[in-house]
């Protein structure tokens, strides 16, 4: 029976958290055998831990863990580590703010052995302009720095098969904030497998929308920096695949 972790970050989620494990949940119930979900706290303010604590309780298959805050892609890179130090031969991921729709979950199983990665695109999106204008800007940006044409690099709607991810993982800074961009941009360098579905992006369901200009500019900036030494590391990974499959 297959091995299946959704990884779900949480910071200051009370709002949506018990709604999020209710929607996901039946999924790992689903599928069965040794399957989890697994929601990282980020060193949440409110009472997101408590709630998580309490749900785990009558859900078996739930695993609540907690860490100190380092943002979203942090959060996310310590849930895809802690898949595959377990075992996942999947590993699926979403975000704890109720956008995604669970339902659309399946479409993607049904593709899980044809590709490393299946990941949704948001094609219509209510989640407001400046996420959109985001998603824009950093689709010009990795054309522009990696030359790879991405269609929704940073979708938190995606599934990947562990031994491809458990390869190029480490390619990825530690406590890195956008790796699910890079994953994105690793898996289009090294051409692998990879399908996009369309799926629902909704409104926030609860909590706080902490994009603003300010922020952006920022994040930006700083994207901008990051990108460029991680274009030089996945550039050298390249070279030593390629004379690695030569030599066999």
């Amino acid at each position: 029976m297959e091995k299946l972790y959704i990884v779900i970050p949480a910071y200051n989620e009370q709002d949506t958290i018990e709604k999020v494990i209710d929607d996901w949940y039946p999924v790992v119930e689903k599928i069965g055998g040794e399957s989890k979900l697994v929601i990282i706290n980020d060193g949440s303010k409110d009472r997101t831990a408590e709630i998580l604590e309490r749900c785990g309780e009558s859900h078996e298959r739930l695993i609540g863990l907690t860490k100190e805050n380092g943002g979203h892609g942090a959060a996310v890179l310590y849930g895809y580590r802690y898949a595959l130090d377990h075992g996942a031969e999947y590993v699926f991921q979403t975000d704890s703010d109720g956008q995604t729709v669970s339902s659309e979950f399946w479409a993607f199983w049904k593709l899980r052995r044809d590709y490393d990665m299946v990941i949704g695109h948001r094609k219509k999106r209510q989640d407001g302009f400046s996420r959109i204008v985001v998603t824009k800007v950093l689709k010009i940006t990795l054309l522009m720095l990696f030359r790879v044409n991405i269609p929704d690099a940073n979708t938190p709607f995606r599934l990947m098969k562990a031994d491809t991810l458990m390869r190029y993982l480490p390619l990825i800074p530690q406590d890195y904030n956008l790796s699910n961009v890079i994953i994105s941009v690793i898996y289009k360098k090294r051409r692998l497998a990879v399908r996009y579905l369309p799926i629902t992006f909704l409104q926030r369901q609860g909590g706080v929308n902490s994009i603003n200009m300010k922020k952006i500019i920022r994040i930006g900036r700083q994207a901008w920096k990051d990108f460029r030494t991680i274009n030089r590391v996945i550039a050298g990974s390249g070279s030593t695949e390629e004379k690695h499959d030569t030599k066999r």
